[in-house]
């Protein structure tokens, strides 16, 4: 009987850690499919021949519906998310506001708060996400070290890390400091650009949180 319990609670155990690697390779997914996905769907179905400036600008296209969606899908995700401590857990519940903020508060808004409401939740999402890949993905068990495929994995969640931050850096000067100048930089959509690589980062780290490759 002892015997019989123990195999049950392993199995439970081993149901809800796969739960979370899928959640974790959801989340994943969606943050490497939103640009792509914008793209496709303005082009073809929707007639528009250009990329929107930034991902945000897609709200007043034909794929509004569709960026509301995955970012709200993306929110569930991470509130649903339980790590392995408080820290884990509240980081996770912080980015989901924040994507929704993102969501909920367009730039297009005639409110100027509502614009401002969007950047900073913008802004806060991937330096959240940022933080999470750097500080908390690559935690170990108490007094463990990192070492075989988790060695890796460290290394490819501080780079997903630092990529988030330095794009949303690099944003901001530009936005700030640069914009007026290199005017002709705008057929580029550098913030598109950017935003794109910060969510292909995003994803990324998620992908290999949820042991899509190296795992043990």
């Amino acid at each position: 009987m002892k015997l019989l319990r123990n195999v049950k609670e392993y199995a439970n155990v081993s149901d809800y850690a796969i739960s979370y690697l899928k959640m974790r390779k959801a989340i994943g997914f969606l943050g490497l499919a939103l640009p792509l996905i914008l793209i496709a769907g303005s082009f073809v179905p929707g007639g528009i021949k250009t990329i929107q400036p930034s991902i945000s600008e897609y709200y007043d296209t034909y794929m509004r519906d569709i960026f509301v969606g995955i970012l709200c899908a993306v929110a569930l995700f991470l509130f649903s998310y339980r790590g392995f401590n408080v820290m884990d857990n509240a980081a996770a519940n912080f980015a989901a506001f924040f994507a929704l903020g993102v969501a909920f508060f367009p730039t297009s808004s005639e409110k100027e708060f509502v614009h401002y409401i969007h950047l900073i939740s913008a802004a806060l999402f991937f330096i959240t996400l940022s933080l999470i890949s750097i500080f908390l993905f690559t935690l170990t068990t108490k007094g463990g070290k990192a070492a075989g495929n988790k060695l890796i994995r460290n290394r490819i969640y501080r780079s997903c890390g630092y990529i988030m931050f330095g794009s949303i850096l690099i944003m901001f000067v530009y936005v700030m400091f640069l914009e007026e100048h290199l005017v002709q930089l705008e057929n580029y959509k550098p913030i598109f650009v950017l935003e794109s690589i910060a969510l292909f980062a995003f994803g990324t780290s998620w992908l290999i949180k949820g042991r899509t490759l190296w795992a043990d």
